[in-house]
């Protein structure tokens, strides 16, 4: 739901978005400032961070003359062009900057079929306040690749409810210069005729449409009336340059949904004898059987809708028809219908979608005698089981499974939800594309179907980028980048260029609001987030990894907490400052067992940690910057003033530097850019900003020794991406007129490894990266440099921790392979990110080598290091051994969190331990903490770790582990305890 992301994003539009005018040229027009830019400006290539999809997509266009023209709308991402030489799409709207942002929202999208280089999209994204400026008609006489605009005296609503519906804009298939536009909230129909240049409101027009989600919702969200919803033509009631004569309109009305004009426009009516109660989503004309079809929901959607029918109108007689797959009538119809399509090779054939269907998934029914008889996608056989026409393929995107593992009748993945647009291509009947809250599903052996075959689904989503982008964070080691979203969780992105395999889980987030890792020990990362409580009371709103972001583990939760907030991390990883949505800030040492309510700092503040000091954190809330140094138990404000008190404010400490702080955001006369170098005791606002959204930094530039700072502000008078390498004393915009993303920059960040590079997180356009042009880096032939001799310390008779002088590399080192020398094949023990690993399941009394490689992100590995050779001392004797006892500390579908505890039992100290147990239900561990593991089949075996084996008498200690569960999560009969 792309609402519940808009209210942190709505301050920041104020800040950075001039006075919207009219945008008369192309791409260029469309940006802020002067065209002669006052800061010095740099050539940057921008491309996406491929996640592919990642967002609803509410309209597919086809062009009905044009082979292989094909257009997607997205809701608050732009509009896209389909390539199918390289079977991927292109962005056409990426020149929209925060002048005018909300024309990322895409109402609707026309494709001319008489000049079919044109193109036009009705633009706007919200129609309440949360979109200061009217809504416009963008018109392209070049496929996208150039726009000119027209501003409407109304606001447009891409973002809006019943956004599905549609389209309402559209061009006259036999007079070009003809187009009609059904407008929201009482504004009625509007009409060009000068291929979209001036629009007039079509005055004769009766019925603007009344109906309202909720017509008393205060955010005047849920009060949006959609109005004139879609505009269909009748091609053969005109000839070739005449008007067309024929046109039905739908209208969010339940009693009166279809209108009609049969002299070109100039006088309307009701259609007689149409069904009532109902909305029509859809009208499709099949002009060749003189049939009018429209698909009705209770609702305007796109995330509900009940009941609905499907009907035709034989337009030569005026006669109704319902043909509804499922009747309303009937108890089986708990959904409305909508996606509605006729194959224009073969008319009579056609297909329709139920317009929500959550449980236990959407269903496509498809008729080959207009609508006489259906068959459908899936049926159920004996419940809960099903059949299945279809098959999907997700391997391109495997992420789309969302790591469920559902019980039947629930499949993964789903094969959609919310398909408003379901569409059968107009030159080939095997092809369809449909779009979901996700992704664009589509077939390319559609006709299987109806020969008792399988199609084939799968996602046709390639360049299509539409995620919202909450946090986003580049670490020194490992994956590049590691991203925060709503709606889909986030990633962690090992290749920049290729679609991840699977969105965070264990636990899954709705929405990762908080991203963060501790700067000298950058495999412990946090993130806190979203997700529906009512679903999953026992799980936690933050979760830990201590490998990098590739695995995740739960923490606990102070009580109330049901939104994420922000996160911080010490910069060693010890400990967490934690300053959940609406709940006192807290504390915690360790991963999260218990927390703490720090003092001292407001609810609802935003806090990050010192790069060097751990017991450092920083908060900001109300304009008064906040320091703890006792880990975040109490907070102090600082003396700093002059801070802006309102307004989406980020700040972060710079990397290596002990108190050095930058801070940017605000709103009016109070945004901008503040630098700090004592902890936040006093700021220095820099001169030149006039207005910034987030601030981040990368790489020092060759030659300097203090980091790259990136900075989506106004500088200048001009508002883009600005890169400075002399700690802010002058700036170069790095995107261009072409490169704006609309509003931006809630996420940013550089990268720390690759001088110049920046990461940008958009509300719509998903992560981009940049890097200067021609200077991308070349492929990396040069090894790292040989590690340290490594040393070892805290040798036990069962474990020892090594540590090792780190390799340097060009681009950085990614991890270190851990080898111990074993006679002609030696085994790898090992794979840290850092220069330091811990040993565990030694042998007491036992001479051990090992040696260290380095690995940078090329797969180049070092020379070996020098080997290091320890003898193990004698295990502890005496005692009566110990006991483990094991318990569920938290449980998601098709996951779980446990925890052991150890205690020795006996008189004496033990040296170390061993616990095992088997499964009962095929449970797997996925990751573990406090010990080191093993596991064959249903048998697991838990060795203590370097810390945590030597226990006094009667002392306890206590590991805990992620695991995946299918069916059923039986606790094991036996687990057992061995002392050494």
């Amino acid at each position: 739901m792309r609402r519940r992301l808009f209210s942190m994003l709505a301050a920041v539009a104020v800040a950075c978005a001039p006075a919207a005018g009219a945008v008369t040229g192309g791409p260029a027009a469309a940006a802020s400032g002067s065209a002669e830019p006052a800061v010095a400006a740099e050539s940057y290539e921008w491309r996406n961070v491929r996640i592919d999809g990642g967002g609803f997509v509410p309209g597919i266009v086809f062009n009905q003359t044009e082979k292989n023209l094909i257009y997607a709308r997205t809701d608050i991402g732009g509009a896209y062009r389909w390539e199918q030489s390289t079977r991927t799409w292109t962005p056409l709207l990426d020149w929209v900057g925060w002048d005018r942002w909300g024309h990322n929202g895409v109402v609707s999208l026309a494709t001319d079929p008489v000049e079919t280089d044109r193109v036009y999209v009705a633009a706007g994204m919200y129609t309440n306040s949360w979109d200061p400026g009217n809504g416009a008609i963008l018109r392209s006489a070049d496929k996208g690749a150039t726009w000119q605009a027209t501003p409407l005296p109304f606001k447009l609503g891409g973002n809006m409810p019943g956004r599905g519906m549609g389209e309402r804009l559209a061009v006259d298939p036999n007079d070009n210069r003809v187009l009609y536009l059904g407008a929201p909230d009482g504004n009625g129909l509007w009409r060009s005729t000068d291929k979209g240049v001036t629009w007039a409101k079509v005055a004769s027009f009766p019925n603007p449409g009344n109906y309202a989600q909720d017509p008393a919702d205060p955010n005047g969200y849920l009060s949006h009336r959609p109005g004139v919803v879609w505009v269909t033509f009748d091609p053969t009631s005109a000839t070739a340059g005449d008007t067309t004569q024929k046109i039905y309109v739908g209208v969010a009305d339940k009693e009166n949904t279809v209108y009609a004009s049969a002299d070109g426009g100039t006088t309307w009516s009701r259609v007689p004898g149409q069904p009532t109660g109902y909305i029509a989503h859809k009208g499709v004309l099949d002009h060749d059987n003189h049939t009018l079809y429209i698909a009705t929901s209770d609702t305007g959607g796109p995330y509900d809708g009940s009941k609905g029918d499907v009907w035709k109108l034989d337009t030569r007689t005026g006669a109704w028809t319902r043909i509804s797959p499922i009747p309303s009538t009937s108890a089986d119809d708990y959904f409305g219908y909508s996606g509605l399509t006729v194959d224009r090779r073969d008319p009579g054939t056609l297909m329709v979608a139920t317009q929500i269907s959550w449980w236990p998934d959407v269903i496509f029914f498809r008729s080959t005698d207009s609508g006489a008889t259906w068959t459908r996608i899936w049926d159920f056989t004996s419940y809960p089981n099903r059949s299945f026409r279809y098959k999907m393929d997700i391997s391109s995107s495997p992420w789309l499974s969302f790591g469920a593992n559902p019980q039947p009748p629930e499949v993964s993945p789903k094969l959609g939800w919310m398909t408003e647009s379901l569409e059968i291509d107009p030159f080939d009947s095997n092809r369809m594309m449909y779009g979901t809250g996700a992704t664009i599903y589509g077939t390319e052996d559609l006709l299987k179907w109806d020969t008792g075959g399988q199609i084939t689904i799968k996602p046709m989503v390639k360049g299509l980028e539409e995620t919202a982008v909450l946090d986003l964070v580049s670490p020194p080691s490992g994956a590049p980048l590691v991203s925060g979203l709503g709606d889909i969780g986030g990633f962690r992105h090992t290749d920049l260029d290729a679609v991840p395999p699977m969105m965070f889980t264990s636990p899954n987030f709705t929405s990762t609001t908080s991203l963060d890792y501790a700067e000298t020990n950058p495999s412990v990362m946090v993130r806190a987030g979203n997700f529906t409580d009512s679903e999953r009371p026992g799980d936690s709103h933050v979760a830990f990894s201590t490998d990098g972001g590739a695995n995740w583990f739960q923490g606990t939760e102070p009580a109330g907490i049901d939104e994420g907030g922000t996160v911080a991390a010490a910069a060693d990883g010890s400990r967490f400052v934690w300053a959940p949505k609406g709940v006192a800030v807290h504390h915690s040492v360790g991963y999260g067992n218990t927390w703490k309510a720090s003092t001292g700092l407001p609810t609802g503040a935003v806090v990050e940690s010192d790069r060097v000091r751990p017991g450092t954190f920083y908060g900001f809330s109300g304009g008064k910057f906040y320091i703890s140094t006792d880990g975040g138990a109490s907070f102090a404000a600082t003396a700093a003033t002059g801070l802006p008190a309102e307004g989406n404010v980020k700040f972060k400490a710079v990397p290596g530097r002990e108190g050095d702080i930058w801070l940017a955001g605000g709103t009016g006369g109070t945004s901008g850019v503040w630098h700090s170098t004592n902890g936040g005791a006093s700021f220095t606002r820099l001169p030149g900003v006039t207005s910034a959204v987030n601030i981040g930094f990368g790489k020092a530039a060759p030659g300097r020794s203090y980091q790259a700072l990136y900075a989506v502000a106004t500088v200048g008078g001009v508002t883009g991406v600005f890169r400075s390498d002399d700690t802010g004393e002058s700036w170069v915009r790095i995107n261009d007129d072409a490169h704006q993303y609309g509003n931006m920059g809630e996420a940013l960040t550089g990268d720390p490894r690759i001088h110049g590079r920046v990461y940008l997180g958009t509300n719509g356009r998903g992560i981009l990266y940049a890097d200067k042009q021609g200077t991308v880096p070349p492929d990396d032939t040069v090894p790292p440099t040989r590690p340290g001799t490594p040393e070892a310390s805290a040798i036990t008779s069962t474990g020892a921790k090594l540590a090792w002088t780190a390799s340097t590399d060009a681009v950085g080192v990614t991890g270190y392979d851990v080898y111990r020398e074993a006679g002609a094949t030696d085994v790898k023990v090992g794979s840290p990110s850092t220069a330091s690993f811990t040993l565990t399941g030694l042998t007491p009394e036992t001479s051990y080598t090992f040696y260290v490689i380095a690995r940078d992100a090329a797969g180049n590995s070092s020379t070996a290091s020098g080997p290091v050779t320890f003898t193990t001392p004698p295990g502890s004797s005496g005692g009566d051994g110990c006991t483990a006892a094991y318990r569920v500390t938290g449980s998601w579908p098709g996951g779980f969190q446990g925890e052991v505890t150890v205690r020795n039992a006996g008189t004496s100290p033990i040296g170390g331990w061993t616990v095992k147990w088997s499964f009962p239900d095929g449970q797997k561990v996925t990751q573990l903490w406090g010990g080191a593991h093993t596991q064959t089949g249903a048998d697991v075996t838990v060795r203590n770790a370097s810390w945590n084996g030597t226990l006094a008498a009667g002392a306890a200690t206590a590991f805990g582990f992620g695991a995946t569960w299918t069916g059923a999560n039986g606790v094991p009969a036996t687990v057992t305890c061995t002392a050494s």
